[in-house]
């Protein structure tokens, strides 16, 4: 029509009758020239000033002109030109029509124009910074959209040919931008995950390595995160005291209900705590997040149109002269919605998996730093393990619940909705459905309350106790081994696990139990006798209760994750951080102190008045538990004060008791964060006397040192501690008894080197607390502490000249020990005897190098240093290693051998039974639905409805007994494996223990054995139920259009090809991720562990940021993992939706043939395709992952194992060893194959009731003998016998359990005092308490509140260095055997102990043999026999008296000594 003014133009140019009710449906010529070309031309002009605007207010940089950019702009000069040529063409050649039409000339100018505006945008993009823009990609899409409608009519007239050029040119502007990753991606390939494929390749052609990773995105990283969110958190914290200052004075002022309002306060602010976290992490990522969940909402809006699109292609299946090309534009339709439907989907999912991976580095961010300030009280109330296990599976909670957290308020409002379109198709009877759900809804919430119950207390609380007995076993491993107790251990650890595997059993059954609600759902909706079923009503219903099972069983999902994030975030305390005031004093100045451990618990330190001038040095003495240590901490704030006040000038420096060595190099724990000064250090070095010991090591200085110094003896690791203070040139240095673990003439160097008058710390202020009676009279000022009490102070004359304690304690002592007393000893091997041997040659080498690199050493050495030192001379532990390529076969067939093949069997037919009772009973609803109506009802309605509800029923069994079976095997299959792996773990030898870091083996007992507990069970459950659902969902399709086989078939190869693209990426990525965990954990550890020294030396800040740096490494590889995910799923519901399409247009062009029963089935079946085909590849893979965590858990199978146990039969007599004789027969030992000899050709003989003293210098091998006699190391040559058996015919723990060693380190386990000492409770209470009494322990342990009961914690921590070793001395006289050996075990005792425990020995042992590895020599100068060893000879032995008179070495150690 004629159309003279525009503006009625768009509504009137829509003539109904041309375009929709008609078999050839075309739009009016105007309307093509107005509204199309319009549209995107309106778009443009109207946003393109806002746009500019954004952009002229975000800059990110110019980005150079590239010869894609300049196509861009030829490109649309061109199409630019096109529209003035037009112009003129009409113009020329139509002129008598333009009267008529003004439109037709002005549509080309406006297109011009609005081309110019584009390029005009995108160079003012290309000026800012800006690479893609999701702005102008919606302006083509517009431009090619509309200009598709009159490329079609200009073909179908072949009139002009112009307007295709324009079309093509429009197409080839949108696809020439190039996907790169995200930040340059473009905006189709950002929401297709294109910019991922370059990954995927790669990993297909080799197995990814880290260094293919991309970094992390700078809004990504840790510093970024936790910068802005400690801002938010300290605001927070602020208010909450402010809160907290309140209440405090309305509390004072009303205090009538004392109790309940401290208990309502306290719940208050734990809650609120939580909530705090949660509401600063809201805060900081929620904006992020809401775009998500707008994606989702979107993504709901298509997901219901898809049922009425399908009822729309039904009905035209049944109208007989509906026009075809209507069922071709509904198939297309369903295709399009489909399309986007998994679009939005996916754009969402990758939001949340963003945000969760931000929350998760903020979550471990925050409690990592929390360690580091966490005091005193709370460090008793939380073990290492429970921190560990909030890092690693609390903060996965959290990330789960960030998924999932928008199911829980849109769930219900898609079932709501669910609801109403079921109404809608089905009327009345539909209320039968609702009431079902009404009815299920209750018991699923119910259910999954009970099993997150049971899986946060029950099955959390075993899974943290299993773990943190691991990490004590662990660390104690060495004592287990020499006392043969790794039994009593394994039986507490299975104890742990059959409780967890319980209530796991229990979980999963109730998980199943909550299934079949679903499955009948289906039917009774159906049943309704006056329902006429037709095709219509039936499979949009159908389609309809589909989408309704996923927020049905999202629901009870998401609810418990957000229960258990409530659980979760109570677990962490504010943070709130206790810091030392430092006032402007002389001194260190504490005035009427008094301080306890906790804010609750008994003072440890009473009425403490202390003023330490400036550079002086303060010797602290006392006995055992008498409060020392406790002082230096009160002195750094570790305790809490309760009255007084602690000042404390300048910085500070501090030794603890028990060195606390970093797994680094030695430099890195000497220099400790600060830069190396050459000369310094060297004096440093020299100082603390480790120069001879660094010509020892392998690789000097640049000897990579294993967890807790495990490579370094003890007086090592005391020289190391001590100059890592020394080097950091502090104002007051607390020194806990340095010197307690190094040799007579070492600590003699050291104190005058170091400490004393003319030591470099001379001008210093020094604290140092000690048992060495030598250094006394050099110190200006003495505390003497008794109970916690500071009891006299002076110097060494002032307190001689006052007769007190003091000076009969010094009297008692000066006599019988002059010199010698003071400096105790070097203890030769590390904490009770990891040993090295340390040969004064040149081809020498630390125990344990594996020749590995490490992954812990990330920092690379100085330049300088790099030359001199080969690659792996110093390293040490072994990196754990991420494997690589697809999973072995063999894992599966462990798995299945695991479980046997028995079960496997009959499940696979439960599944095929259930996929076929499914089958039958779609196929009877089609043929239900065929059935011709005759007056208002259908034939045979009561058997119809029988075989139906039967074959609902057969369904509904079989999934539960599938469900139930699949998590049955999966506990059987976990238990075998985890069994397996503690057994291997607990039967390795000594050596692999050294070499393999805490963290890799608590990793394998944590997060892998969980893995295969839950995740394996999971995967395999979906995995076959999706298979089988999508073979029967390919017979029905079949069923219904045959052809369709020819789509189906290229469609599987195309699919699996993406899927093997996929998994062998996702698999490495996965390893990739496990393996940059560990270094986490081992951190973690090791922060919690020298969390007092971090803290003294100030050193929060490096430690913070080296932390950062490792979770940052696993976010590397975590990212890319789950964008493999989206990546590979919306591929593949294209492929899937491709499906869809094929069955709806088969039917379309069958329709004639074709019942409308079979073709909704085969339409309505074909929509679950690409839900299937994601889920099977999800939970492929998942099953892919975690089956590496099988293979993980059994790589311990094929490491060396000791000896066995016990031997079968062997013909031992139980009271042997009767005598107590050992003879050495030429014995030799070596630490590893290729090292050199550590003991060269032993030949000696003890005889029964001897007691023979073993010295020398460091790494003589005195304590390789006593390993050798514990086959801790196997002889490399010759026997050992004890009374005369070969101690090699015998099992491990008949020769362990037969003999007894005090060791160095004292090791205690959490647990009763009484399991410490006898954990296999074999001896009655009264002999228990009479150790105790000979251990002089009794008055300690009678005063305990629990008596035996009293709960050591991790490590014994809540004992006293002196105490554990007296526990010690009890152990070994409980089990009273005839060969006793004594690995110098007083290095932490003051004299007075001392020379009780060395009486104790002397009397209850008098009828044993006893070997003592000896440091201080007046203990061995009434043995019957020395012996002196040299670089693993025997150099003398003899009586003390002839060896003296012989002037020999022995001699010479003595004169050293001050003994001769």
């Amino acid at each position: 029509g004629r159309r003279h003014n525009f503006c009625k133009l768009a509504v009137v140019s829509l003539d109904w009758n041309r375009t929709w009710y008609t078999a050839n449906p075309d739009l009016t010529q105007c309307f093509q020239n107005t509204v199309l070309v319009w549209v995107p031309c309106i778009y443009l002009w109207l946003l393109a000033p806002f746009y500019c605007l954004h952009l002229y207010c975000h800059d990110r940089g110019r980005i150079q002109m590239s010869c894609l950019c300049s196509s861009k702009m030829v490109l649309g000069f061109l199409l630019a030109s096109f529209g003035f040529v037009e112009f003129f063409y009409i113009l020329l050649e139509r002129s008598q029509e333009i009267h008529q039409h003004m439109v037709f000339l002005l549509s080309p100018i406006i297109r011009s124009m609005t081309v110019i505006l584009a390029l005009c945008i995108i160079q003012l993009e290309r000026m800012r910074g800006c690479r893609s823009s999701v702005f102008l990609f919606l302006f083509w899409v517009l431009a090619v959209v509309c200009s598709l409608v009159p490329l079609r009519a200009k073909i179908q007239l072949a009139m002009d040919e112009r307007f295709t050029a324009k079309t093509t040119v429009s197409l080839v502007f949108n696809l020439l931008q190039n996907p790169c990753p995200v930040k340059d991606a473009s905006f189709l390939s950002k929401i297709l995950f294109w910019w991922f494929t370059g990954l995927v390749v790669k990993g297909y052609r080799t197995p990814l390595a880290a260094e293919d990773l991309w970094t992390l995105r700078k809004e990504d990283t840790s510093q970024q995160i936790l910068s802005e969110l400690h801002q938010d958190w300290t605001a927070e914290c602020a208010k909450i005291q402010k809160q907290e200052k309140a209440l405090a004075s309305g509390v004072a002022l009303g205090s009538r209900l004392p109790d309940q309002a401290q208990l309502l306060r306290k719940l208050q602010k734990e809650q609120s705590s939580g909530f705090f976290l949660l509401r600063a992490l809201a805060r900081k990522f929620g904006p992020y997040f809401l775009t998500g969940t707008l994606c989702i909402i979107l993504h709901d809006c298509f997901m219901f149109a898809i049922p009425q699109v399908l009822s729309l292609l039904l009905a035209f299946m049944r109208d007989e002269d509906a026009p075809l090309w209507k069922g071709y534009f509904y198939a297309t339709l369903m295709f399009l919605l489909s399309c986007l439907q998994s679009l939005f989907n996916h754009q969402y999912m990758y939001t949340c998996f963003t945000v969760g991976m931000r929350v998760k580095t903020a979550v471990m961010g925050l409690v990592y730093r929390k360690s580091l300030v966490i005091n005193s009280a709370a460090r008793r109330t939380c073990t290492v393990g429970e921190i560990v296990n909030l890092v690693s599976a609390d903060t996965q909670k959290l990330m789960d619940f960030v998924v999932y957290f928008n199911a829980v308020w849109l769930a219900p409002i898609e079932i709501v909705l669910c609801l109403f379109f079921l109404w809608q198709h089905l009327g009345p009877s539909a209320l039968a459905g609702i009431a079902t759900v009404i009815l299920i809804f209750p018991l699923n919430g119910f259910i999954a309350k009970k099993r997150s119950k049971l899986q946060v207390t029950i099955q959390m609380k075993f899974m943290d106790g299993r773990i943190r007995l691991m990490n004590e076993i662990l660390n104690g491993i060495k004592i287990l081994k020499f006392y043969a107790w790794e039994k009593a251990f394994l039986e507490q650890v299975l104890g742990y696990r059959e409780k967890e595997l319980e209530a796991l059993k229990k979980s999963q059954i109730l998980y199943s139990i909550s299934i079949i609600s679903f499955a009948m759902f289906g039917v009774y909706v159906m049943l309704d006798d006056r329902n006429v079923l037709d095709a219509q009503k039936v499979f949009v219903s159908m389609a309809l209760i589909n989408i309704l099972k996923t927020p049905l069983s999202q629901l009870p999902f998401a609810i418990s994750t957000s229960m258990q994030v409530g659980d979760v975030s109570l677990l962490y305390p504010p943070l709130s951080e206790i810091l030392l005031s430092f006032h402007d004093g002389e001194d260190v100045v504490i005035d009427n102190g008094t301080f306890s451990w906790s804010a609750d618990g008994p003072p440890c330190l009473k009425r403490i008045n202390i003023h330490v001038p400036r550079g002086s040095l303060v010797a602290v003495v006392g006995h055992v538990g008498s409060g020392k240590s406790s002082l230096l901490s009160a002195m750094l704030g570790e305790t809490e004060k309760r009255s007084g006040r602690v000042v404390v000038k300048g910085s500070v420096a501090y030794v603890p008791q028990q060195a606390w060595i970093q797994n680094a190099t030695v430099q890195d724990n000497v220099i400790f964060g600060r830069e190396k000064l050459k000369t310094w250090y060297h004096r440093v070095l020299e100082a603390c006397a480790l120069l001879p010991d660094l010509d020892i090591l392998p690789a000097g200085d640049a000897t990579e040192i294993g967890e807790k110094g495990l490579n370094l003896s003890g007086g090592q690791k005391q020289r190391v501690s001590l100059a890592r203070a020394v080097y950091r040139t502090a104002d007051v240095y607390l020194l806990d008894d340095p010197l307690s673990a190094v040799d007579a003439h070492v600590g003699q160097h050291i104190f005058d080197k170091v400490i004393g008058p003319k030591g470099v710390l001379r001008d210093k202020t020094r604290i140092l607390v000690t048992h060495g009676m030598s250094f006394l009279p050099q110190a200006d000022l003495i505390l003497v502490m008794v109970d916690g009490a500071i009891t006299e102070s002076g110097s060494y004359q002032e307190l001689l000249s006052r007769h007190g304690a003091f000076a009969d304690f010094i009297h008692t002592f000066a006599s019988t020990e002059r010199k010698e007393s003071a400096i105790q000893r070097e203890m030769c091997g590390t904490p009770s005897g990891f040993f090295i041997t340390l040969t004064f040659g040149s081809s020498t080498f630390s125990r344990g190098d594996t020749n590995n690199s490490n992954l812990q050493n990330m920092e690379p050495m100085s330049e300088a240093d790099q030359e001199q030192v080969p690659e792996d001379l110093g390293k040490l532990t072994v990196v754990d290693k991420a494997r690589t390529g697809r999973v072995k076969l063999e894992m599966y067939k462990k798995y299945f051998k695991t479980i046997s093949l028995a079960i496997i069997i009959p499940i696979v037919f439960l599944y095929a039974f259930q996929q076929g009772a499914s089958l039958t009973y779609n196929y009877w609803l089609s043929m239900w639905a065929d059935d011709p109506v005759v007056n208002g009802t259908q034939l045979d309605t009561d058997l119809k409805l029988t075989v139906f509800g039967a074959l609902g029923f057969a369904q509904g069994i079989a999934i539960f007994g599938t469900t139930v079976a699949i998590s049955l095997c999966g506990i059987i299959a976990s238990r075998h494996l985890h069994m397996d792996l503690l057994n291997n773990v607990l039967h390795s030898p000594m050596s692999f223990f050294e070499c393999t870091p805490s963290g890799n083996l608590l990793n394998r007992f944590a997060k892998e054995i969980d893995a295969i507990d839950c995740m394996v069970p999971d995967g395999l459950k979906m995995m076959l139920s999706y298979v089988f659902k999508l073979m029967e969902v390919c017979i029905i399709v079949m069923m219904a259009t045959p052809f369709a086989a020819v789509i189906i078939l290229p469609l599987a190869f195309l699919y699996a090809f993406v899927q093997s693209f996929y998994v062998a990426t996702s698999c490495q990525l996965r390893r990739l991720e496990a393996v940059s965990r560990s270094p986490i954990y081992t951190h973690f550890n090791e922060t919690v562990q020298g969390a007092g020294v971090i803290r003294a030396f100030g050193e929060q800040s490096r430690f913070i940021l080296q932390a950062n740096k490792r979770v940052d490494c696993n976010q590397t590889s975590y990212f890319p993992r789950f964008v493999a995910t989206r990546w590979l799923a919306v591929n593949l519901e294209f492929v899937g939706n491709v499906v869809v399409l094929a069955a709806a247009i088969l039917s379309v062009i069958g329709k004639n043939t074709l019942s409308p029963g079979i073709v909704g089935l085969a339409v309505s079946h074909s929509l679950q395709v690409t839900g299937i085909l994601s889920w099977i590849v999800r939970s492929w893979t998942d099953v892919e992952n975690n089956i590496v965590s099988v293979e993980r858990v059994s790589e311990y199978g094929e490491t060396a194992k000791e000896a066995s146990w016990s031997i079968e039969g062997s013909s031992l007599p139980l009271a042997w060893p009767q005598r107590g004789t050992i003879e050495f027969q030429d014995y030799g030992l070596q630490y590893r194959k290729g090292l050199e000899l550590a003991l060269k050709g032993i030949t000696l003989h003890i005889h029964e009731k001897e007691k023979v003293g073993i010295v020398g210098r460091t790494g003589a091998g005195k304590s390789s003998l006593a390993l050798g006699i514990f086959r801790i190391l196997e002889a490399a040559k010759g026997k050992i016998f004890v009374d005369g058996i070969n101690i090699e015919d015998i099992g491990l723990h008949d020769l362990r359990s037969r003999i007894t060693i005090i060791p160095q380190d004292p090791v205690l386990f959490s647990g009763s005092l009484r399991m410490n000492l006898d954990p296999f409770d074999t001896y009655t209470d009264e002999e228990v308490w009479s150790s105790l009494e000979l251990a002089h322990l009794k008055n300690f342990v009678s005063n305990l509140p629990d008596k035996l009961n009293h709960e050591c914690s991790e490590g014994g921590e809540n004992l006293s260095l002196g105490q554990r070793q007296l526990v010690c001395l009890a152990r070994a006289l409980l089990r009273k055997t005839k060969i006793l050996v004594l690995d110098e075990a007083t290095a932490a005792v003051d004299l007075e102990t001392d020379t009780l425990i060395q009486s104790t020995i002397r009397t209850q042992f008098e009828d044993c043999t006893v070997l003592t590895i000896a440091h201080r020599l007046n203990t061995i100068m009434d043995y019957t026999r020395v012996i002196v060893m040299d670089r693993g000879h025997i150099s003398e032995m003899d009586s003390p008296a002839n060896l003296i008179a012989q002037r020999g070495q022995f001699y010479r150690m003595c004169r050293e000594a001050g003994l001769v």
